[in-house]
Protein backbone atom coordinates (compact mmCIF):
# COMPACT_ATOMS: atom_id res chain seq x y z
CA UNK A 1 0.00 0.00 0.00
CA UNK A 2 2.97 2.27 0.54
CA UNK A 3 4.21 2.39 -2.74
CA UNK A 4 1.15 4.05 -4.12
CA UNK A 5 1.16 7.37 -2.00
CA UNK A 6 2.35 10.85 -2.83
CA UNK A 7 6.08 10.78 -2.76
CA UNK A 8 6.40 12.74 0.73
CA UNK A 9 4.45 10.48 2.61
CA UNK A 10 6.08 7.05 1.09
CA UNK A 11 9.74 8.53 2.23
CA UNK A 12 8.33 8.90 5.55
CA UNK A 13 6.75 5.36 5.74
CA UNK A 14 9.76 4.25 4.54
CA UNK A 15 11.74 5.74 7.55
CA UNK A 16 9.53 4.37 10.07
CA UNK A 17 8.98 0.90 8.20
CA UNK A 18 11.28 -1.04 10.66
CA UNK A 19 8.94 0.09 13.44
CA UNK A 20 5.86 -1.41 11.56
CA UNK A 21 8.01 -4.66 11.15
CA UNK A 22 9.34 -4.64 14.76
CA UNK A 23 5.41 -3.89 15.68
CA UNK A 24 4.02 -6.77 13.41
CA UNK A 25 4.33 -9.79 16.27
CA UNK A 26 1.97 -7.29 19.21
CA UNK A 27 -0.25 -6.37 16.17
CA UNK A 28 -1.24 -9.95 15.25
CA UNK A 29 -1.56 -10.24 19.32
CA UNK A 30 -4.53 -8.01 19.43
CA UNK A 31 -6.67 -10.08 17.33
CA UNK A 32 -9.77 -11.09 19.12
CA UNK A 33 -9.20 -14.63 19.51
CA UNK A 34 -12.62 -15.76 19.65
CA UNK A 35 -13.59 -15.38 16.30
CA UNK A 36 -13.57 -18.15 14.12
CA UNK A 37 -12.05 -19.00 11.14
CA UNK A 38 -9.46 -18.11 9.06
CA UNK A 39 -10.85 -15.66 7.07
CA UNK A 40 -12.48 -13.65 10.01
CA UNK A 41 -8.99 -13.57 11.80
CA UNK A 42 -6.92 -12.63 8.93
CA UNK A 43 -9.64 -9.78 8.30
CA UNK A 44 -9.24 -8.62 12.19
CA UNK A 45 -5.68 -8.64 11.98
CA UNK A 46 -5.27 -6.45 8.39
CA UNK A 47 -8.35 -4.29 9.95
CA UNK A 48 -5.79 -3.86 13.25
CA UNK A 49 -2.41 -2.98 10.78
CA UNK A 50 -5.42 -0.58 8.53
CA UNK A 51 -5.38 1.13 11.85
CA UNK A 52 -2.21 1.22 12.11
CA UNK A 53 -0.68 2.42 9.32
CA UNK A 54 -3.31 5.24 9.27
CA UNK A 55 -2.18 6.28 12.81
CA UNK A 56 1.71 6.55 11.28
CA UNK A 57 0.15 9.31 8.86
CA UNK A 58 1.26 12.62 9.20
CA UNK A 59 -1.27 14.58 11.02
CA UNK A 60 -2.87 17.35 9.24
CA UNK A 61 -3.59 20.75 11.43
CA UNK A 62 -4.15 23.22 8.44
CA UNK A 63 -6.01 21.45 5.88
CA UNK A 64 -9.01 21.98 4.02
CA UNK A 65 -13.04 22.06 5.87
CA UNK A 66 -14.07 19.41 5.40
CA UNK A 67 -18.48 19.39 5.66
CA UNK A 68 -20.26 15.67 6.27
CA UNK A 69 -23.75 15.71 5.10
CA UNK A 70 -26.15 13.48 6.84
CA UNK A 71 -29.92 13.29 6.02
CA UNK A 72 -31.68 11.85 9.25
CA UNK A 73 -34.77 9.93 9.40
CA UNK A 74 -36.39 7.52 12.08
CA UNK A 75 -33.31 5.84 12.49
CA UNK A 76 -31.83 2.95 15.09
CA UNK A 77 -30.68 6.13 17.44
CA UNK A 78 -27.78 4.20 19.57
CA UNK A 79 -26.90 3.42 15.86
CA UNK A 80 -27.22 7.48 14.88
CA UNK A 81 -25.92 8.46 18.27
CA UNK A 82 -22.17 6.14 17.34
CA UNK A 83 -22.90 7.62 13.99
CA UNK A 84 -22.18 11.47 15.48
CA UNK A 85 -19.66 10.17 18.18
CA UNK A 86 -17.26 8.61 14.97
CA UNK A 87 -17.35 11.95 13.47
CA UNK A 88 -17.20 13.97 16.90
CA UNK A 89 -14.30 11.79 17.43
CA UNK A 90 -12.29 12.33 14.27
CA UNK A 91 -8.53 12.88 14.85
CA UNK A 92 -8.70 15.66 12.41
CA UNK A 93 -10.46 19.00 13.54
CA UNK A 94 -11.57 21.21 10.97
CA UNK A 95 -15.24 19.56 9.68
CA UNK A 96 -18.43 20.43 10.21
CA UNK A 97 -21.29 17.84 10.27
CA UNK A 98 -25.12 18.94 9.14
CA UNK A 99 -27.88 16.74 9.90
CA UNK A 100 -31.03 17.20 8.22
CA UNK A 101 -33.82 15.73 9.81
CA UNK A 102 -36.68 14.93 7.31
CA UNK A 103 -39.67 14.99 9.45
CA UNK A 104 -39.19 11.73 11.58
CA UNK A 105 -41.55 13.22 13.84
CA UNK A 106 -39.94 11.39 16.37
CA UNK A 107 -39.60 13.04 20.06
CA UNK A 108 -36.34 11.20 21.02
CA UNK A 109 -34.63 11.78 17.92
CA UNK A 110 -36.04 15.71 18.28
CA UNK A 111 -34.75 15.74 21.82
CA UNK A 112 -31.48 13.82 20.89
CA UNK A 113 -30.79 16.83 17.55
CA UNK A 114 -31.77 19.66 20.11
CA UNK A 115 -28.50 18.28 22.26
CA UNK A 116 -26.32 17.98 19.39
CA UNK A 117 -27.12 21.42 17.88
CA UNK A 118 -25.60 22.45 20.81
CA UNK A 119 -21.73 21.42 19.58
CA UNK A 120 -20.04 24.07 17.91
CA UNK A 121 -19.34 21.94 14.99
CA UNK A 122 -22.77 20.63 14.04
CA UNK A 123 -25.61 21.80 12.70
CA UNK A 124 -29.34 20.64 12.74
CA UNK A 125 -31.86 21.25 10.26
CA UNK A 126 -35.86 20.30 10.66
CA UNK A 127 -37.64 19.66 7.66
CA UNK A 128 -41.59 20.25 7.88
CA UNK A 129 -42.72 18.17 4.87
CA UNK A 130 -41.30 14.65 4.30
CA UNK A 131 -38.81 14.94 0.80
CA UNK A 132 -36.75 11.76 0.79
CA UNK A 133 -33.22 11.49 0.92
CA UNK A 134 -32.26 13.73 -2.30
CA UNK A 135 -33.94 16.56 -1.17
CA UNK A 136 -32.70 16.55 2.32
CA UNK A 137 -29.41 15.74 0.81
CA UNK A 138 -29.48 19.12 -0.84
CA UNK A 139 -30.92 21.08 2.13
CA UNK A 140 -27.97 19.38 3.62
CA UNK A 141 -25.16 20.20 0.99
CA UNK A 142 -26.43 24.25 1.03
CA UNK A 143 -26.01 24.51 4.23
CA UNK A 144 -22.19 23.21 4.55
CA UNK A 145 -19.49 25.59 4.34
CA UNK A 146 -16.72 22.96 3.81
CA UNK A 147 -14.32 23.12 0.52
CA UNK A 148 -15.04 19.44 0.18
CA UNK A 149 -18.40 17.52 1.05
CA UNK A 150 -18.48 13.97 2.82
CA UNK A 151 -21.35 11.94 2.54
CA UNK A 152 -22.15 9.60 5.39
CA UNK A 153 -25.18 8.02 6.85
CA UNK A 154 -26.79 8.45 9.66
CA UNK A 155 -26.12 4.45 11.10
CA UNK A 156 -23.01 4.21 9.82
CA UNK A 157 -19.46 5.27 11.16
CA UNK A 158 -16.11 6.92 10.09
CA UNK A 159 -13.18 5.40 10.57
CA UNK A 160 -11.62 7.55 13.74
CA UNK A 161 -9.02 8.30 11.31
CA UNK A 162 -10.93 8.99 8.41
CA UNK A 163 -11.03 12.91 7.79
CA UNK A 164 -7.24 13.33 8.59
CA UNK A 165 -6.69 10.70 5.90
CA UNK A 166 -8.71 12.57 3.29
CA UNK A 167 -7.04 15.81 4.45
CA UNK A 168 -3.59 14.85 3.56
CA UNK A 169 -4.57 13.10 0.07
CA UNK A 170 -5.84 16.31 -0.78
CA UNK A 171 -2.97 18.64 0.63
CA UNK A 172 -0.59 16.08 -1.47
CA UNK A 173 -2.89 16.58 -4.73
CA UNK A 174 -4.77 19.84 -4.16
CA UNK A 175 -6.57 19.76 -7.89
CA UNK A 176 -8.63 16.64 -6.37
CA UNK A 177 -12.24 16.30 -6.90
CA UNK A 178 -13.39 12.92 -5.72
CA UNK A 179 -11.98 10.63 -3.29
CA UNK A 180 -13.31 7.77 -2.03
CA UNK A 181 -11.61 5.14 0.46
CA UNK A 182 -12.09 1.59 1.19
CA UNK A 183 -14.93 0.27 3.58
CA UNK A 184 -16.07 -2.70 5.66
CA UNK A 185 -19.23 -3.93 7.06
CA UNK A 186 -20.07 -3.38 11.17
CA UNK A 187 -22.48 -5.87 12.20
CA UNK A 188 -24.90 -5.88 15.33
CA UNK A 189 -21.90 -7.08 17.59
CA UNK A 190 -20.14 -4.01 16.81
CA UNK A 191 -17.53 -6.37 14.96
CA UNK A 192 -16.09 -5.07 11.40
CA UNK A 193 -16.21 -7.55 8.56
CA UNK A 194 -16.38 -7.73 4.46
CA UNK A 195 -13.70 -5.25 4.05
CA UNK A 196 -13.70 -4.10 0.41
CA UNK A 197 -10.58 -3.54 -0.70
CA UNK A 198 -10.57 -1.52 -3.86
CA UNK A 199 -9.21 -0.54 -7.55
CA UNK A 200 -7.95 3.03 -8.43
CA UNK A 201 -11.14 4.72 -10.48
CA UNK A 202 -11.90 2.11 -13.11
CA UNK A 203 -15.00 3.31 -15.38
CA UNK A 204 -15.98 -0.11 -16.78
CA UNK A 205 -16.40 -1.31 -13.06
CA UNK A 206 -18.62 2.03 -12.00
CA UNK A 207 -20.83 1.47 -15.28
CA UNK A 208 -21.37 -2.10 -13.69
CA UNK A 209 -22.14 -1.60 -10.09
CA UNK A 210 -21.64 1.25 -7.71
CA UNK A 211 -17.88 0.07 -6.22
CA UNK A 212 -16.87 3.63 -5.07
CA UNK A 213 -19.88 3.38 -2.58
CA UNK A 214 -17.90 4.76 0.39
CA UNK A 215 -16.42 6.74 1.78
CA UNK A 216 -17.16 9.21 -0.91
CA UNK A 217 -15.92 13.04 -0.98
CA UNK A 218 -16.54 15.75 -3.48
CA UNK A 219 -15.15 19.44 -3.74
CA UNK A 220 -18.31 21.16 -2.79
CA UNK A 221 -17.55 23.54 -6.18
CA UNK A 222 -18.14 20.32 -8.23
CA UNK A 223 -21.15 19.09 -7.04
CA UNK A 224 -22.47 22.91 -7.19
CA UNK A 225 -21.78 22.74 -10.91
CA UNK A 226 -23.71 19.61 -11.15
CA UNK A 227 -26.69 20.72 -9.31
CA UNK A 228 -26.28 18.31 -6.37
CA UNK A 229 -29.01 15.65 -5.79
CA UNK A 230 -31.49 13.97 -8.19
CA UNK A 231 -34.98 13.77 -7.04
CA UNK A 232 -36.12 10.23 -8.53
CA UNK A 233 -33.35 8.32 -8.03
CA UNK A 234 -33.65 7.88 -4.42
CA UNK A 235 -31.79 4.68 -2.71
CA UNK A 236 -29.08 5.38 -5.29
CA UNK A 237 -28.94 8.83 -5.26
CA UNK A 238 -25.27 8.40 -4.72
CA UNK A 239 -24.58 6.32 -7.44
CA UNK A 240 -26.08 9.18 -9.81
CA UNK A 241 -24.51 11.88 -8.03
CA UNK A 242 -21.04 10.22 -8.52
CA UNK A 243 -21.78 9.30 -12.37
CA UNK A 244 -22.91 13.22 -12.82
CA UNK A 245 -19.54 14.06 -11.51
CA UNK A 246 -16.80 11.92 -13.11
CA UNK A 247 -18.57 13.15 -15.99
CA UNK A 248 -18.07 17.15 -15.23
CA UNK A 249 -14.25 16.26 -14.35
CA UNK A 250 -10.79 14.58 -15.36
CA UNK A 251 -10.05 10.70 -14.78
CA UNK A 252 -7.14 12.41 -12.78
CA UNK A 253 -9.34 14.12 -10.63
CA UNK A 254 -10.43 10.56 -9.18
CA UNK A 255 -8.39 9.49 -5.88
CA UNK A 256 -8.89 6.23 -4.45
CA UNK A 257 -7.17 6.17 -0.95
CA UNK A 258 -6.35 2.59 -0.13
CA UNK A 259 -7.59 2.36 3.43
CA UNK A 260 -10.54 1.19 5.59
CA UNK A 261 -12.40 4.67 6.92
CA UNK A 262 -15.42 3.75 6.59
CA UNK A 263 -18.16 1.14 8.57
CA UNK A 264 -21.44 0.41 6.79
CA UNK A 265 -23.78 -0.91 9.20
CA UNK A 266 -25.07 -4.40 8.90
CA UNK A 267 -29.04 -3.92 9.66
CA UNK A 268 -32.72 -5.59 8.85
CA UNK A 269 -33.62 -3.80 5.48
CA UNK A 270 -30.19 -2.64 4.98
CA UNK A 271 -28.46 -2.75 1.42
CA UNK A 272 -25.41 -3.61 3.63
CA UNK A 273 -26.91 -7.17 4.33
CA UNK A 274 -27.91 -7.54 0.99
CA UNK A 275 -28.34 -5.75 -2.34
CA UNK A 276 -31.68 -7.51 -2.60
CA UNK A 277 -33.33 -6.10 0.70
CA UNK A 278 -34.05 -2.99 -1.18
CA UNK A 279 -35.04 -3.78 -4.33
CA UNK A 280 -36.02 -0.12 -5.48
CA UNK A 281 -32.46 0.70 -5.02
CA UNK A 282 -31.66 -1.61 -8.20
CA UNK A 283 -34.33 0.36 -10.60
CA UNK A 284 -32.60 3.71 -9.02
CA UNK A 285 -29.08 2.64 -9.84
CA UNK A 286 -30.21 1.48 -13.32
CA UNK A 287 -32.40 5.01 -14.16
CA UNK A 288 -28.91 6.82 -13.16
CA UNK A 289 -26.69 4.88 -15.24
CA UNK A 290 -29.43 5.31 -18.00
CA UNK A 291 -29.43 9.11 -17.82
CA UNK A 292 -25.50 8.90 -17.96
CA UNK A 293 -25.22 7.53 -21.31
CA UNK A 294 -28.54 8.81 -21.99
CA UNK A 295 -26.83 11.66 -24.68
CA UNK A 296 -24.40 9.30 -26.49
CA UNK A 297 -26.13 7.48 -29.19
CA UNK A 298 -27.56 3.96 -29.23
CA UNK A 299 -26.01 3.01 -25.63
CA UNK A 300 -28.59 0.55 -23.71
CA UNK A 301 -28.47 -0.47 -20.37
CA UNK A 302 -30.40 -3.25 -18.61
CA UNK A 303 -30.17 -5.26 -15.70
CA UNK A 304 -26.89 -7.57 -15.13
CA UNK A 305 -26.25 -10.97 -13.85
CA UNK A 306 -26.78 -10.22 -10.05
CA UNK A 307 -28.74 -7.50 -8.11
CA UNK A 308 -27.59 -3.90 -7.97
CA UNK A 309 -25.40 -4.85 -11.38
CA UNK A 310 -25.77 -3.52 -14.90
CA UNK A 311 -24.96 -4.16 -18.59
CA UNK A 312 -23.82 -1.64 -20.57
CA UNK A 313 -24.19 -2.38 -24.45
CA UNK A 314 -21.43 -0.80 -26.89
CA UNK A 315 -23.44 0.03 -30.08
CA UNK A 316 -21.80 -1.77 -33.51
CA UNK A 317 -21.99 1.04 -36.46
CA UNK A 318 -24.49 0.09 -38.83
CA UNK A 319 -21.79 -0.78 -41.74
CA UNK A 320 -20.60 -3.91 -39.77
CA UNK A 321 -16.28 -3.51 -39.46
CA UNK A 322 -14.74 -6.78 -40.53
CA UNK A 323 -12.90 -8.53 -37.57
CA UNK A 324 -10.24 -10.50 -38.45
CA UNK A 325 -10.08 -13.63 -35.39
CA UNK A 326 -6.06 -15.10 -35.69
CA UNK A 327 -5.54 -18.24 -34.94
CA UNK A 328 -1.84 -19.98 -35.30
CA UNK A 329 -1.41 -23.55 -34.78
CA UNK A 330 1.09 -26.50 -35.49
CA UNK A 331 -0.82 -29.42 -36.44
CA UNK A 332 -3.80 -29.93 -34.10
CA UNK A 333 -6.37 -30.70 -35.94
CA UNK A 334 -8.96 -32.01 -34.29
CA UNK A 335 -8.23 -28.63 -32.05
CA UNK A 336 -8.71 -26.72 -34.85
CA UNK A 337 -11.69 -28.41 -36.00
CA UNK A 338 -13.38 -27.87 -32.64
CA UNK A 339 -12.31 -23.98 -32.88
CA UNK A 340 -13.59 -23.65 -36.31
CA UNK A 341 -16.87 -25.23 -35.47
CA UNK A 342 -17.47 -23.60 -32.46
CA UNK A 343 -16.93 -20.25 -34.38
CA UNK A 344 -19.36 -20.72 -37.64
CA UNK A 345 -22.00 -22.87 -34.86
CA UNK A 346 -22.31 -20.32 -32.48
CA UNK A 347 -20.87 -16.66 -33.58
CA UNK A 348 -23.99 -14.49 -34.14
CA UNK A 349 -21.64 -11.96 -35.64
CA UNK A 350 -20.79 -12.75 -39.45
CA UNK A 351 -18.66 -10.11 -40.56
CA UNK A 352 -15.27 -11.80 -40.12
CA UNK A 353 -12.48 -13.81 -41.75
CA UNK A 354 -10.59 -16.53 -40.20
CA UNK A 355 -6.58 -16.40 -40.45
CA UNK A 356 -5.28 -20.09 -39.66
CA UNK A 357 -1.64 -19.37 -39.59
CA UNK A 358 0.15 -22.90 -40.19
CA UNK A 359 3.21 -23.16 -38.37
CA UNK A 360 5.78 -25.73 -39.52
CA UNK A 361 3.13 -28.35 -39.58
CA UNK A 362 4.04 -32.26 -40.08
CA UNK A 363 1.10 -34.22 -39.86
CA UNK A 364 -0.35 -35.06 -42.50
CA UNK A 365 -4.33 -35.43 -41.62
CA UNK A 366 -3.57 -31.28 -39.96
CA UNK A 367 -2.17 -30.46 -43.68
CA UNK A 368 -5.03 -31.79 -45.46
CA UNK A 369 -7.54 -30.69 -42.87
CA UNK A 370 -6.26 -27.03 -43.10
CA UNK A 371 -6.38 -26.89 -46.92
CA UNK A 372 -9.83 -28.74 -46.64
CA UNK A 373 -10.72 -25.27 -44.44
CA UNK A 374 -9.20 -22.96 -47.25
CA UNK A 375 -10.98 -24.47 -50.28
CA UNK A 376 -14.28 -24.13 -48.18
CA UNK A 377 -13.46 -20.36 -47.74
CA UNK A 378 -13.91 -21.22 -44.14
CA UNK A 379 -10.26 -19.69 -43.58
CA UNK A 380 -7.51 -17.78 -45.05
CA UNK A 381 -4.13 -19.86 -45.16
CA UNK A 382 -1.12 -18.38 -44.39
CA UNK A 383 2.22 -20.14 -43.46
CA UNK A 384 4.88 -19.25 -41.06
CA UNK A 385 7.98 -21.03 -41.92
CA UNK A 386 10.08 -20.18 -38.60
CA UNK A 387 10.72 -21.70 -35.30
CA UNK A 388 7.77 -21.09 -33.22
CA UNK A 389 7.42 -17.55 -31.49
CA UNK A 390 3.95 -16.58 -30.78
CA UNK A 391 4.96 -12.78 -31.35
CA UNK A 392 6.38 -12.96 -34.40
CA UNK A 393 3.04 -15.24 -35.77
CA UNK A 394 0.90 -13.09 -34.38
CA UNK A 395 2.74 -10.08 -35.59
CA UNK A 396 2.85 -11.60 -39.03
CA UNK A 397 -1.05 -12.17 -39.50
CA UNK A 398 -1.83 -9.35 -38.00
CA UNK A 399 0.13 -7.30 -41.31
CA UNK A 400 -2.30 -9.67 -43.61
CA UNK A 401 -4.98 -9.25 -41.69
CA UNK A 402 -7.80 -7.27 -43.60
CA UNK A 403 -10.08 -6.56 -40.57
CA UNK A 404 -10.31 -3.12 -38.49
CA UNK A 405 -11.04 -5.09 -35.52
CA UNK A 406 -8.13 -7.98 -34.78
CA UNK A 407 -9.15 -11.21 -32.66
CA UNK A 408 -5.96 -13.14 -31.30
CA UNK A 409 -7.33 -16.81 -30.57
CA UNK A 410 -5.88 -19.76 -29.50
CA UNK A 411 -6.39 -23.16 -31.60
CA UNK A 412 -7.78 -25.05 -28.45
CA UNK A 413 -10.91 -22.38 -27.57
CA UNK A 414 -14.08 -23.83 -27.75
CA UNK A 415 -16.99 -20.75 -28.15
CA UNK A 416 -19.98 -21.34 -25.57
CA UNK A 417 -21.91 -17.81 -26.29
CA UNK A 418 -23.21 -16.68 -29.08
CA UNK A 419 -23.21 -13.04 -28.58
CA UNK A 420 -19.26 -13.04 -27.76
CA UNK A 421 -18.10 -11.22 -30.56
CA UNK A 422 -21.18 -8.89 -30.34
CA UNK A 423 -19.74 -8.21 -27.39
CA UNK A 424 -16.38 -7.76 -27.47
CA UNK A 425 -16.55 -5.76 -30.75
CA UNK A 426 -18.95 -3.15 -28.88
CA UNK A 427 -15.85 -2.65 -26.48
CA UNK A 428 -13.11 -2.82 -28.80
CA UNK A 429 -14.76 -0.07 -30.96
CA UNK A 430 -14.74 2.23 -28.09
CA UNK A 431 -12.22 5.27 -28.26
CA UNK A 432 -11.16 4.73 -24.58
CA UNK A 433 -10.49 0.86 -24.76
CA UNK A 434 -7.33 -1.15 -26.25
CA UNK A 435 -7.80 -4.19 -25.58
CA UNK A 436 -10.79 -6.89 -24.77
CA UNK A 437 -10.66 -10.20 -22.52
CA UNK A 438 -13.20 -12.84 -22.63
CA UNK A 439 -14.39 -15.23 -19.67
CA UNK A 440 -12.51 -18.82 -19.99
CA UNK A 441 -12.65 -21.99 -18.19
CA UNK A 442 -10.96 -25.00 -18.11
CA UNK A 443 -13.07 -28.37 -19.46
CA UNK A 444 -14.15 -29.21 -16.12
CA UNK A 445 -15.90 -25.56 -15.52
CA UNK A 446 -13.36 -23.83 -13.58
CA UNK A 447 -12.09 -20.33 -14.23
CA UNK A 448 -9.03 -20.08 -16.21
CA UNK A 449 -9.03 -16.50 -17.46
CA UNK A 450 -11.08 -13.80 -15.82
CA UNK A 451 -8.65 -10.79 -16.12
CA UNK A 452 -4.78 -10.75 -15.67
CA UNK A 453 -3.43 -8.77 -12.23
CA UNK A 454 0.09 -7.83 -12.33
CA UNK A 455 2.55 -8.61 -10.03
CA UNK A 456 1.01 -12.05 -8.69
CA UNK A 457 3.72 -14.68 -8.62
CA UNK A 458 6.42 -11.81 -9.48
CA UNK A 459 5.22 -11.03 -12.91
CA UNK A 460 1.49 -11.47 -13.46
CA UNK A 461 -1.82 -14.21 -12.31
CA UNK A 462 -4.88 -14.75 -13.96
CA UNK A 463 -7.89 -13.85 -11.48
CA UNK A 464 -10.01 -15.72 -9.78
CA UNK A 465 -8.20 -18.83 -11.66
CA UNK A 466 -9.88 -21.90 -10.49
CA UNK A 467 -13.17 -21.02 -8.60
CA UNK A 468 -15.71 -22.44 -10.25
CA UNK A 469 -18.06 -21.40 -13.03
CA UNK A 470 -20.74 -20.02 -11.06
CA UNK A 471 -18.84 -18.25 -8.50
CA UNK A 472 -19.19 -14.44 -8.14
CA UNK A 473 -16.57 -13.75 -7.62
CA UNK A 474 -14.74 -10.67 -5.03
CA UNK A 475 -17.67 -8.45 -4.55
CA UNK A 476 -19.25 -9.59 -7.92
CA UNK A 477 -16.00 -9.18 -10.22
CA UNK A 478 -16.65 -12.60 -11.74
CA UNK A 479 -20.38 -10.98 -13.06
CA UNK A 480 -19.49 -7.93 -13.92
CA UNK A 481 -17.54 -5.74 -16.85
CA UNK A 482 -14.38 -4.20 -15.52
CA UNK A 483 -11.15 -3.05 -16.14
CA UNK A 484 -8.01 -4.99 -15.85
CA UNK A 485 -4.28 -3.72 -16.62
CA UNK A 486 -4.26 -7.22 -19.13
CA UNK A 487 -6.28 -9.27 -20.31
CA UNK A 488 -5.25 -12.96 -22.19
CA UNK A 489 -4.30 -12.90 -25.66
CA UNK A 490 -6.13 -16.48 -25.86
CA UNK A 491 -8.84 -14.99 -26.70
CA UNK A 492 -7.78 -10.80 -26.97
CA UNK A 493 -9.76 -7.71 -28.97
CA UNK A 494 -7.96 -4.84 -29.93
CA UNK A 495 -8.72 -2.45 -33.22
CA UNK A 496 -5.61 -2.96 -35.85
CA UNK A 497 -4.75 0.85 -35.32
CA UNK A 498 -4.62 0.27 -31.58
CA UNK A 499 -2.36 -3.07 -32.30
CA UNK A 500 -0.07 -0.94 -35.06
CA UNK A 501 0.02 2.08 -32.63
CA UNK A 502 2.54 0.07 -29.78
CA UNK A 503 4.28 -1.71 -31.90
CA UNK A 504 2.43 -5.24 -31.30
CA UNK A 505 3.49 -8.01 -29.50
CA UNK A 506 7.83 -8.17 -28.46
CA UNK A 507 8.73 -11.20 -30.93
CA UNK A 508 12.34 -9.94 -29.66
CA UNK A 509 11.94 -10.61 -25.93
CA UNK A 510 9.17 -11.94 -25.39
CA UNK A 511 8.60 -15.31 -27.71
CA UNK A 512 6.66 -17.71 -25.93
CA UNK A 513 5.27 -16.32 -22.53
CA UNK A 514 4.33 -12.82 -20.89
CA UNK A 515 3.99 -11.18 -24.59
CA UNK A 516 0.13 -10.76 -23.89
CA UNK A 517 0.61 -9.01 -20.33
CA UNK A 518 3.45 -6.63 -22.05
CA UNK A 519 1.41 -5.53 -24.86
CA UNK A 520 -2.16 -4.93 -22.37
CA UNK A 521 0.74 -3.16 -20.60
CA UNK A 522 1.74 -1.10 -23.67
CA UNK A 523 -1.69 -0.07 -24.65
CA UNK A 524 -2.39 1.03 -20.77
CA UNK A 525 0.45 3.12 -21.24
CA UNK A 526 -0.26 4.64 -24.61
CA UNK A 527 -3.69 5.89 -22.44
CA UNK A 528 -6.49 3.16 -23.30
CA UNK A 529 -8.96 1.02 -20.87
CA UNK A 530 -8.05 -2.58 -21.31
CA UNK A 531 -12.02 -4.39 -20.31
CA UNK A 532 -12.91 -7.26 -19.41
CA UNK A 533 -16.62 -9.04 -20.41
CA UNK A 534 -18.17 -12.16 -18.43
CA UNK A 535 -20.58 -11.68 -21.32
CA UNK A 536 -18.17 -13.16 -23.94
CA UNK A 537 -17.51 -17.16 -22.74
CA UNK A 538 -15.31 -19.88 -23.43
CA UNK A 539 -13.43 -22.86 -22.98
CA UNK A 540 -10.11 -22.94 -23.32
CA UNK A 541 -8.73 -26.31 -23.64
CA UNK A 542 -5.27 -25.26 -22.12
CA UNK A 543 -4.28 -28.70 -20.82
CA UNK A 544 -4.42 -30.40 -24.08
CA UNK A 545 -2.26 -27.55 -25.97
CA UNK A 546 0.09 -26.19 -23.96
CA UNK A 547 3.35 -27.60 -23.26
CA UNK A 548 5.38 -28.20 -19.82
CA UNK A 549 8.44 -25.80 -19.42
CA UNK A 550 9.99 -28.49 -18.08
CA UNK A 551 13.46 -28.40 -20.25
CA UNK A 552 16.67 -26.78 -19.50
CA UNK A 553 16.00 -24.40 -23.05
CA UNK A 554 12.47 -24.13 -22.07
CA UNK A 555 13.24 -23.01 -18.34
CA UNK A 556 15.86 -20.65 -19.85
CA UNK A 557 14.00 -18.94 -21.88
CA UNK A 558 11.07 -18.39 -19.45
CA UNK A 559 13.12 -16.98 -16.60
CA UNK A 560 15.01 -14.43 -19.60
CA UNK A 561 11.53 -13.75 -20.50
CA UNK A 562 10.48 -13.05 -16.77
CA UNK A 563 13.15 -11.03 -15.69
CA UNK A 564 12.90 -8.64 -18.97
CA UNK A 565 9.20 -8.47 -17.67
CA UNK A 566 10.71 -7.20 -14.41
CA UNK A 567 13.25 -4.99 -15.94
CA UNK A 568 10.56 -2.89 -18.36
CA UNK A 569 7.82 -2.95 -16.11
CA UNK A 570 9.32 -2.96 -12.73
CA UNK A 571 7.51 -1.74 -9.83
CA UNK A 572 4.25 -0.67 -12.02
CA UNK A 573 4.17 -4.57 -11.81
CA UNK A 574 3.89 -4.61 -7.89
CA UNK A 575 1.17 -1.83 -8.43
CA UNK A 576 -1.97 -2.95 -10.43
CA UNK A 577 -3.87 0.12 -10.42
CA UNK A 578 -7.19 -2.08 -11.09
CA UNK A 579 -6.07 -4.51 -7.79
CA UNK A 580 -5.77 -3.29 -4.46
CA UNK A 581 -2.95 -3.23 -2.64
CA UNK A 582 -3.77 -5.39 0.67
CA UNK A 583 -4.40 -8.22 -1.67
CA UNK A 584 -2.51 -11.22 -2.35
CA UNK A 585 0.17 -10.99 -4.55
CA UNK A 586 0.87 -14.83 -4.26
CA UNK A 587 -2.41 -16.51 -5.08
CA UNK A 588 -4.76 -15.20 -7.60
CA UNK A 589 -8.39 -15.73 -4.95
CA UNK A 590 -8.47 -11.86 -3.79
CA UNK A 591 -7.39 -13.26 -0.44
CA UNK A 592 -6.03 -10.81 1.66
CA UNK A 593 -1.99 -10.40 2.06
Amino acid sequence: MIEILPLELRIRLRKIDWLARFYRKYIIKMVDDNVAGSDANNYLNTSTQNTFFLSLLPKVTQGVKISIITPVYKPNLEHFKAMVESVIGQSYGNWELILVDDCSNDFELTQLLNTYSQHPQIKVHKREVNGHISVASNDALNLATGEYIALLDHDDLLHKYALNTVALFIKNEPLTNILYSDEDKVNEQGEFEQAHFKPKFSPDLLYSHNYICHLGVYKKELLNTIGGFTKGVEGSQDYDLLLRAIKACNAKEIVHIPYVLYHWRIAAGSTALAGSEKNYTHDAGLKALQCYFSDTADITVETGLLSNTYKVNWPIPKQLPLVSIIIPTKNSAQLVKQCIDSLYTLTRYTHFEVLLVDNQSDDPESISYFKQLESAKKVRLLTYNKPFNYSAINNYAVSKANGEVIVLMNNDIEIQSPNWLNEMLGHALRNDVGCVGAKLYYPNNTIQHAGVVTGIGGVAGHAHKYLPKEHAGYFKRLKITQNFSAVTAACLAVRKSVFEQVGGLNEQHLTIAFNDVDFCLKVQQAGYLNVWTPYAEMIHHESVSRGAEDTPEKIKRFDQEVSYMKNTWGEQLKNDPCYSPWLSQTREDFSLK
